[in-house]
């Protein structure tokens, strides 16, 4: 190169770095490598361009390759050791632009196709590059990352592709799903926010080719649109089937509201269960229509029972002074003794018997016991009775007549006390009856037999 066309003093030739350049910066014409990474690039140890190459006294420059020497060029700024220097550091700035492309080869950051582009550019202008270093390492170099860089481009395809089947198939299963949610599932909650994160799930899945992405929204949008019909039909029918229970809930109100001052206690007590099945029958209301029909329907059964327990309270009240009534009479029947005056006692008893009945009913729990006392006394008077027969046999047919007499007279009691509709009293006669009959028989049985 001669002295008029040696470049200005600091000033690189045309596609060569300037001195001191950022890694990667390349003058227009020259290759453009690829996007640098994110990463720092690995420093890399100046060269000693006096291995590889000479700058004459007249300032022409020489680089030794594989293939002999070439001359690269001209400098004309400083002395030869200054040139040597200069076109050292520009070696040095084209090698750390292949040490950016081997990194970003390696770490896989960048695009392949971009990295392998950028290196056969070097690669290329390394016949006619105004450098001196060891060009021949930078060749071999660049070679690598070409056939790296085609190497990690088949990966990239390869991986690629098998992301794209495996977001295919994550896609297929959440249509899928969606598809059995909108033909099948009835719990509409639950099932309507599976849907949402379905949906959104697969907003995060990317990668698939347009056609078969467009398919599977289509079958997933099918599946939502097909749940939300079988939901809306199903609120639907349940506004309807409400609006009925509201209605026949409206009627059970009404006619607890009737029954509450009722004082027939057994029957409207079982005609208030008849209604509290039919309201369980009846399916619920909307919730604030349920929960308010619901109040006067309690407060309407509330009034009649509170009734009935208040004249289950008065009526317990009543039997219990009974009770103190009867244990009375009890007390002053201790002095019934028919073996002293027989006709006394029977007089006493009947007497007891009387103001017995008239007296009433007394607490369930209290009856067994009193009525047994009861019994021990007429016990007490028959058997004394029983053993007079045996004994006076003129008076036996009077007796036998009272006897009768006393069948007549129970039995009236139980023939009143039915009609009065007292069934207890008529059976408590009619037992009485009974008893009396069977001495009337005895004692006429004796004189029959005498």
């Amino acid at each position: 190169m001669t002295e008029s066309n040696a470049p200005k003093p600091g000033t690189p030739k045309p596609g060569v770095p300037k001195p001191g350049a950022k890694p990667g910066a390349v003058k227009s014409g020259s290759p453009k490598p690829g996007p640098a990474p994110s990463h720092a690039v690995p420093a890399v140890a100046a060269s000693d361009p006096s291995l590889f190459g000479r700058v004459d006294e007249d300032g022409t420059a020489w680089v030794k390759t594989a293939e002999g020497e070439r001359q690269i060029g001209s400098w004309q700024a400083g002395d030869a050791a200054e040139g040597l220097a200069h076109f050292g550091r520009r070696y040095d700035d084209l090698a750390t632009e292949v040490t950016l492309l081997e990194t970003r080869l390696a770490s896989g950051a960048g695009d392949a196709k971009k990295t392998r582009a950028a290196a056969r550019a070097i690669a290329d202008s390394l016949p006619t590059a105004t450098v001196i270093g060891d060009i021949d390492a930078l060749s071999i170099r660049l070679t690598a990352i070409i056939e790296g860089s085609e190497q990690a481009e088949e990966q990239a395809r390869h991986d690629k592709e098998q992301s794209r089947k495996e977001q295919t198939a994550r896609k297929e299963a959440l249509a899928a799903e969606a598809e059995q949610i909108g033909t099948e599932s009835t719990q509409w909650k639950a099932a309507g926010d599976r849907l949402r994160e379905i949906l959104d799930e697969w907003k995060t899945i990317r990668g698939l080719d347009r056609k078969t992405d467009d398919a599977l929204w289509r079958r997933f949008a099918k599946a939502r649109e097909a749940f939300n019909r079988r939901r809306g039909t199903h609120f639907a029918e349940l506004d309807r089937e409400r609006a009925t229970a509201k209605s026949r809930k409206e009627e059970l109100v009404a006619q607890a509201q009737a029954l509450s001052t009722a004082t027939d206690w057994g029957p409207t007590a079982a005609q208030f269960r008849d209604l509290l099945a039919e309201w369980k029958a009846a399916g619920r209301a909307p919730r604030e229509a349920d929960d308010a029909l619901w109040r006067q329907f309690k407060e309407a059964q509330d009034v009649f029972f509170a009734a009935r327990n208040a004249a289950a309270s008065e009526r317990d009240a009543e039997f219990a002074q009974h009770a103190l009534a009867k244990e009375e009479l009890l007390k002053g029947a201790e002095g019934i003794d028919p073996e002293k005056d027989l006709d006394a006692a029977r007089a006493a008893l009947r007497d007891l018997q009387e103001k017995w009945d008239e007296i009433g009913k007394v607490p369930r729990e209290r009856m067994h016991d009193l009525e047994g006392k009861l019994r021990t006394i007429e016990k007490r008077v028959r058997d004394a009775a029983d053993s007079e027969w045996r004994r006076s046999d003129p008076e036996a047919l009077a007796r036998a007549a009272q006897f009768r007499e006393r069948v007549a007279q129970f039995e009236e009691q139980a023939a009143k006390a039915s009609a009065a509709g007292r069934t207890k009293d008529a059976e408590k006669a009619l037992a009485q009856a009974k008893q009396w009959r069977e001495w009337a028989d005895a004692a006429e049985g004796a004189v029959n037999e005498r």
